[in-house]
């Protein structure tokens, strides 16, 4: 079941790409006290995901953190070191934490998986945007499909916060 408006983040360690090297951190201690503007991507460096999802956080970093996001978190199902190259690629590093769910399951106790198989992609996350605070899901939005960006994106999450 996906998670829900008011439910409470599940508990895992994850890998934080925000150095040089991941480190593991407990979700805890990511969404602790916090707001967090939190938003999946399908994959690292696909299509959508590159020209328009991470770059729309970037840009939009400044207004959603002075409307109140502490954090913005990019999660995606790829490992640690494409996610890394990524958010270099990108200029994400320092403004956007990005979260690798290398074997997606984070993703998945989340219950906002999708099967890509038929993209070659196997097991990955919908598209999707929301705000944590202090570890309670705030406002949830799911892409209805992996290719759509209509609802994730940093201007809904603007509104929400």
């Amino acid at each position: 079941m996906p998670i829900k408006i008011g439910d409470k983040m599940p508990s895992a360690t994850v890998k934080l790409i925000e150095g040089d090297e991941p480190q593991d951190v407990k979700t805890e201690e990511l969404f602790k006290g916090k707001k967090v503007a939190l938003f999946a991507v399908p994959g690292a460096f696909t299509p959508t995901c590159s020209a328009k999802h991470l770059p729309d956080y970037i840009e939009n970093a400044d207004a959603l953190k002075a409307k109140g996001a502490n954090t913005i978190v990019c999660l995606s199902v790829n490992d640690p070191f494409v996610m890394k190259a990524w958010a270099e690629q990108q200029s994400a590093l320092g403004t956007v934490a990005m979260i690798a769910d290398g074997s997606g399951e984070y993703t998945n106790s989340l219950g906002l998986t999708f099967d890509g198989s038929a993209f070659g992609l196997g097991t990955r996350a919908q598209r999707f945007s929301m705000v944590v605070d202090d570890g309670v899901v705030t406002s949830l939005n799911v892409e209805d499909s992996p290719g759509a960006f209509d609802v994730s994106g940093a201007d809904k999450i603007l509104t929400q916060l």
